[in-house]
């Protein structure tokens, strides 16, 4: 069985998703676009300390990148569309039919477990939600709401904006657009160019693409990695697919670890065993990474990898916070070195940076400032600042 170190693997996890290019060459919609169909998906979340975690995200990887290419692609082009993955994310349209299959498999299960936790009537409203959608056109939550009301966090939903979450859920209607962040609903023939339509995918050929399409983005995945990437499946429905003859195509590795973990044995894709470490060489400037960047999202994989033990403290008392609310990695060539406590103040126009952390054995130089510095000013001219403000003690 071929043995790969850890180096190795992680500039091949860096290289397929996408941080090993040059991030300063312009980039147009169709290159966006291509982007996020080597990506997979782009996670979307909420929070905008900074800015929101999808812009951070394909913000890392090309410095040219702007919010606005993306809505022309989700909201115009229609070329991409938002649903589920692990979590809500932008998907490109063409695999739609993909996701169908996932509709079929998760309505049941959503089902169950909403009406659980749901105020009850929900499920009495889906037709009823439909109807008006297609007599009154493209609706937000609010615009169903008893009196208007909006409605609060997931345990506040009133039974319209379960029936609109459901109905999402399971590809009945999409994202049209968003008003602030707030989701505006249209039938999915409105939205999803009828080209991702037609074509269907039957089980075999739902897990066979899950597998095939995830290692192709890690290049070197274990079968729960595989499971994991999409969300889509199960580890044994991985596991099973690993042991025919589709997954046989794919060889075994053994994967080194950092930190004196056991080798995890892993599927690769051929094409890597080719390369050499020269030729997924980073660029060395240090780059902010969203806590909802796919190269860190599984915390064990990143451990393993990078040496890095990152949690995100959103859901920790403040009191217990190790860090802080929001905290960003920081990239420096190949190597997690840090992570940084900052906000946009958009009443100043200040980027207010509270508080960075260097990883052990990450030496303050004069060349490592003036790449901390240099991003910086990046991320400030990217989410529209004048300033940047440093806060007394902010080197710890």
């Amino acid at each position: 069985m071929h043995h790969v170190h850890a180096t190795f693997a992680r500039r091949v996890l860096l290289d397929r998703q996408q941080l090993t290019g040059n991030p300063r060459v312009r980039m147009d919609n169709d290159g966006l676009q291509s982007l996020i169909d080597r990506l997979g998906f782009v996670q979307i979340d909420s929070i905008s300390t900074v800015e929101r975690a999808h812009h951070m995200i394909l913000f890392a990887r090309n410095t040219t990148y702007q919010p606005a290419q993306l809505q022309t692609l989700l909201e115009r082009e229609n070329s991409l569309f938002e649903n589920w993955t692990h979590d809500a994310s932008v998907l490109p349209s063409r695999f739609f039919p993909i996701w169908r299959r996932r509709f079929l498999r998760d309505g049941p299960r959503i089902l169950a477990r909403w009406r659980n936790w749901r105020e009850e009537g929900f499920e009495a409203q889906f037709e009823q939600v439909l109807d008006h959608i297609r007599q009154n056109g493209p609706v937000k939550a609010r615009d169903l709401a008893p009196g208007g009301r909006p409605s609060g966090g997931w345990w506040d939903w009133h039974p319209s904006k379960t029936a609109l979450e459901y109905l999402w859920r399971t590809g009945a209607i999409c994202v049209r657009h968003r008003e602030g962040f707030e989701k505006v609903y249209d039938l999915t023939e409105n939205v999803i160019p009828a080209a991702h339509r037609e074509e269907t995918y039957d089980e075999p050929a739902f897990i066979d693409w899950a597998c095939r399409s995830a290692i192709e983005r890690l290049g070197l995945a274990t079968t729960g990695e595989i499971a994991a990437f999409w969300g889509v499946i199960t580890p044994a429905e991985a596991k099973s697919w690993s042991e025919t003859k589709a997954g046989d195509t794919y060889p075994r590795v053994t994967v080194d670890s950092v930190n004196d973990q056991r080798p995890r044995v892993a599927l690769a894709d051929p094409s890597v065993l080719d390369l050499h470490p020269d030729d997924m060489q980073p660029p060395t400037r240090l780059r902010v990474l969203s806590p909802f960047d796919p190269v860190i999202r599984d915390r064990k994989r990143c451990e393993r990898l990078f040496g890095f033990d990152y949690r995100i403290e959103i859901f920790t008392p403040a009191a217990k916070r190790q860090y802080g609310y929001y905290v960003f990695p920081l990239l420096e060539g190949e190597h997690l070195v840090g992570r940084i406590d900052m906000k946009r103040q958009a009443d100043t126009g200040t980027l207010a940076v509270r508080r960075i952390w260097w990883e052990p054995g990450v030496r303050q130089s004069r060349q490592r400032d003036a790449r901390l510095m240099a991003e910086l000013d990046r991320v400030r001219r990217f989410v529209g600042m004048t300033d940047i403000r440093f806060a007394d003690g902010w080197r710890g």
